[in-house]
């Protein structure tokens, strides 16, 4: 899929859009400048645009009413709004009745909005490879329903010579398990075009949780659903804005965590339009469902949550534990919420997969992640997650190895909660006997 470079920007101040031409001269983008919004919208119709910034006062239209009307036309494209810092109640509106995505004050600091514009840029990218993919799912399905429906008919007409029918009968099935893997990469590639970490988290989770099914002794269409889920349980967050995505759950606000327990629900919106995988689709939605009744998002409580969704939930929590602990202190910390969060029959399976699994999962030579206070950290430490400021813009890019400067930007930016903050870095798992 071609990447869109196409941006607009929308001012009735001639110097200020030549700056602004000027600013974006060196940067992979196509740059459209408009001195009014009548000019813009002829622009706009013209080519398809990733994003549009527009001054929020203008002689014919505020900038809220022209982003508006593009949210109308072009509800794709990333809508920016630029203004003074005087104008809060402009960028409320905006935000709220236009769909912005960012503000940008005036004046503007020339790295951050270059920046700013990079990753609306990217998020345009995303929602539209997320409607590619969609289609093609759709797509997929329905040729699945189509070679489902044409097998049955085969079946059913006893008059065919028998050879001859095995042999279309084969011919389809490969044709069906050829489209169920397909939309299964599909989707594995869409989980890993919006976080690396999490489609990495998501195998460990699908092997721990099959290894368990079958310590269960469970069917083996059971086993395959459960490490199916267990591969695409996170789907749902795919929708979640990066600042959600990248935080720890007790990090959330109460607006953050309502938005992140959706993601369930979404991800059995997505799964479940695949008639077979109706049954997967179910153990994505109820893996977070606590043992005593107290998750999310129907507050089923003990067998009543499918066994699948029981293991997928306790594969789930050790891995994300495994990331910041040794393994001992991983499962000490849910033995700690077993009754309430967990199965105790499960518990003690889950203990018997990591023990037999060990040197598979782990080995001397890992990097688990820490979370530690900016005071705490030094040069040579990797970082392990992108360093997001509460303005939502990059400070620092994951993998990158910290120097005393580093450390200097970040004491810096994060001045005023420096206690507070946590840094996210590797460090190496210490042996596990």
């Amino acid at each position: 899929m071609n990447i869109n470079k196409n941006i607009l920007f929308v001012d009735d101040e001639v110097n200020i859009l030549k700056s602004l031409k000027r600013l974006f001269m060196d940067e992979d983008f196509n740059v459209y400048t408009a001195s009014s919004a009548k000019e813009g919208f002829e622009i706009l119709s013209e080519d398809e645009f990733a994003v549009v910034v527009s001054d929020q006062r203008m002689p014919e239209i505020t900038g809220t009413e022209f982003l508006m009307k593009v949210r109308e036309l072009y509800p794709d494209t990333v809508r920016i709004i630029l203004t003074g810092y005087a104008d809060i109640n402009a960028v409320i509106n905006a935000i709220n009745e236009a769909g912005a995505y960012r503000y940008i004050t005036k004046p503007w600091n020339d790295i951050e909005i270059v920046q700013s514009i990079k990753e609306a840029a990217y998020r345009y990218h995303l929602t539209k490879e997320n409607k590619y993919l969609n289609e093609l799912t759709k797509k997929q399905n329905e040729e699945l329903q189509k070679w489902s429906k044409e097998l049955e008919y085969y079946v059913q007409i006893h008059t065919i010579d028998i050879a001859k029918r095995d042999k279309e009968i084969k011919k389809l099935k490969d044709k069906l398990n050829t489209i169920s893997t397909n939309l299964l990469a599909s989707f594995e590639k869409l989980i890993f075009l919006r976080s690396t970490n999490i489609a990495a988290h998501s195998e460990r989770v699908a092997f721990i949780s099959s290894e368990m099914a079958k310590k269960n002794s469970l069917s083996e269409e059971d086993i395959e659903s459960i490490r199916v889920a267990g591969l695409l349980h996170d789907i749902g967050k795919i929708g979640l804005s990066d600042i959600i995505l990248f935080k720890d759950l007790e990090e959330l606000s109460t607006e953050e965590k309502n938005q992140y327990k959706t993601h369930p629900t979404n991800g059995q919106l997505i799964i479940g339009q695949i008639e077979d995988l109706n049954k997967v689709s179910i153990l994505i939605r109820h893996h977070h469902e606590n043992f005593d009744g107290s998750g999310f998002p129907d507050k089923l409580k003990g067998d009543a949550i499918p066994i699948g969704a029981r293991i997928i939930s306790l594969a789930d929590r050790f891995e994300r534990y495994s990331r910041y602990n040794e393994i001992d202190d991983s499962m000490k910390k849910i033995w700690l919420s077993v009754g309430k969060d967990f199965d105790k029959e499960l518990f003690q399976v889950l203990e018997k997969v990591i023990f037999e699994h060990k040197h598979h999962l782990f080995s001397s030579e890992d990097l688990i992640e820490a979370a530690l206070p900016i005071k705490d950290l030094m040069p040579g430490f990797v970082i392990s997650r992108d360093v997001i400021s509460s303005s939502g813009l990059i400070i620092i890019k994951k993998d990158t190895t910290l120097t005393e400067k580093h450390i200097e930007l970040l004491s810096n930016s994060f001045y005023d909660d420096a206690s507070k903050i946590s840094i996210h870095v590797y460090k190496k798992r210490a042996k596990w006997q």
